[in-house]
């Protein structure tokens, strides 16, 4: 298991750091999700990068239809920071850098960028947990899939830049 980044305040990566990472979620902001300021509406930004975060966690043995096979991610926490606005039509796109984890839970950056204007619109820190859908409770991650996330967060702990985390999440 890997250890957290501590909680020291760094700035968060710029967009042509983070626009190396896999791409997930790629979609043009709809007219659907507008709201009367002209923009993303805020409840998109969170539901875009869980979106993204689901897909990112595919390659690692947590397919979409995990729940159907008796497991499922559940979130738990989530620290949200709004950087700039995404409007209509702009494309967006998500990127995935994992930080750590415990025997039942995971802790995620989630950037939400804005690929028209090449800058980062949206940042998400999540801790999520593993959970059996037999008893609804944590258990701990399936060896498999706990290999796997090691491997992913002993990789992106290898990125140049240090990641920007609140402080306020924590893994237990």
């Amino acid at each position: 298991m890997s250890t957290q980044p501590s909680a020291e305040r760094v700035p968060h990566p710029s967009y042509e750091q983070l626009a190396g990472l896999p791409a997930y979620a790629e979609q043009p902001v709809p007219v659907a999700f507008e709201d009367v300021n002209g923009h993303l509406n805020v409840r998109h930004y969170t539901g875009i990068a869980s979106e993204g975060l689901d897909e990112s966690l595919v390659p690692l043995g947590i397919p979409q239809n995990w729940p159907a096979l008796g497991h499922a991610c559940f979130s738990a926490e989530h620290h949200l920071n709004y950087l700039s606005e995404l409007r209509t039509g702009d494309r967006m796109s998500s990127r995935v850098r994992l930080l750590g984890r415990s025997e039942r839970a995971a802790h995620a950056l989630v950037y939400l960028l804005d690929d028209t204007h090449q800058r980062v619109s949206y940042v998400m820190e999540e801790i999520f947990l593993h959970i059996s859908m037999a008893t609804r409770r944590t258990e701990p991650w399936p060896d498999d899939v706990a290999a796997n996330l090691d491997r992913r967060i002993a990789e992106d702990a290898q990125l140049p830049w240090a990641p920007s985390v609140s402080g306020c999440l924590a893994l237990r």
